[in-house]
């Protein structure tokens, strides 16, 4: 492997400041250089050590052995290099931050055969509906609703189009009568849900004749646990609403009953979301694929 050791100055600064213009000022060079020498360093390794955005700089694992293979004295140098270059094959911690409502995603089968098939890659999902900059908190990729996706990030369809449903199970509606319009809920149980206790419940989106409109429903219940709103609606505690892929088996087998279907609009599914492509880690690369072949074979 041929290394321009001029390069390695360029990577320890970028990986201390964690900022390409603090590197070029410490290294006294202008940003570009930065970034076409990380680049160049990328391109020697064949994989990517640093992955940044329009936000913030951060290490990959990659990038991070090798700043503490770099530490050692410079007797190690070549050791770290070759350490680094072994990137080739997938391995290592994948870490992935999806919303609580990616149905498709966290219902089980797609991790559970991408693990059967990348033995050497771990992976370490948090579920969670904060909006925050994946790269800056350490993540290698994201799944969110597209619509929310920030525009300098690539997005792979993990599903079709998506849109909410509003449902309740036949024994609420045995004593309720269905709403004819979404306006109607106000006289119902309804069961919502919030992504913290300090934030406001979600406002139920509809659309009318092409106009969209939303309701700040006043839940009776209401959760951050979309399982615990589910489990409500089977057992006839109201009215709740989420996105289609929750409620649809429930719906099939007559657990459940959808409402208000003409009000309720398609909009973009999920998607699996990363920063840039260049040199990217193996382990990401084999995700991507085996969430396109999976959509492949399941819709």
């Amino acid at each position: 492997m041929k290394i321009d050791l001029n390069l390695l100055p360029v990577f320890i600064a970028v990986a201390e400041e964690r900022n390409f213009s603090a590197a070029a000022a410490r290294l006294g060079v202008t940003r570009s250089a930065i970034s076409q020498g990380i680049r160049r360093l990328e391109d020697a390794f064949g994989t990517m050590l640093v992955m940044r955005t329009t936000r913030s700089v951060t290490l990959t694992e990659a990038g991070e052995r090798l700043r503490q293979s770099l530490s050692s004295p410079l007797s190690s140098i070549e050791t770290a290099f070759e350490e680094v270059a072994s990137e080739n094959m997938p391995r290592g911690c994948l870490r992935i931050a999806v919303t609580s409502i990616a149905e498709a995603f966290l219902s089980g089968p797609l991790i559970a055969s991408f693990a059967a098939a990348n033995p050497a890659v771990t992976v370490d999902i948090v579920v969670t509906d904060e909006e925050f900059d994946i790269v800056a908190a350490g993540y290698d990729a994201g799944v969110r609703l597209g619509e929310v996706i920030e525009k300098d990030m690539i997005a792979v369809a993990l599903t079709e189009k998506q849109r909410e449903m509003a449902v309740a199970s036949p024994a609420y509606l045995a004593t309720n009568n269905a709403p004819a319009h979404p306006r109607e809920l106000i006289h119902h149980r309804c069961i919502g849900w919030r992504p913290a206790k300090d934030v406001a419940p979600y406002r139920w989106e509809f659309e009318e004749a092409g106009e969209p409109f939303s309701l700040a429903i006043e839940p009776q219940i209401t959760t951050n646990d979309l399982r615990l709103m589910l489990r409500l609606a089977l057992a006839g505690g109201g009215i709740t609403f989420a996105t289609e892929d929750t409620f649809r088996p429930f719906v099939e087998t007559g657990q459940l009953v959808s409402l208000l279907d003409d009000y309720l609009p398609y909009f973009p599914g999920f998607y699996l979301y990363f920063p840039q492509r260049r040199n990217m880690a193996p382990k990401l690369r084999v995700l991507i694929d085996h969430v396109r072949q999976w959509r492949q074979q399941h819709i």
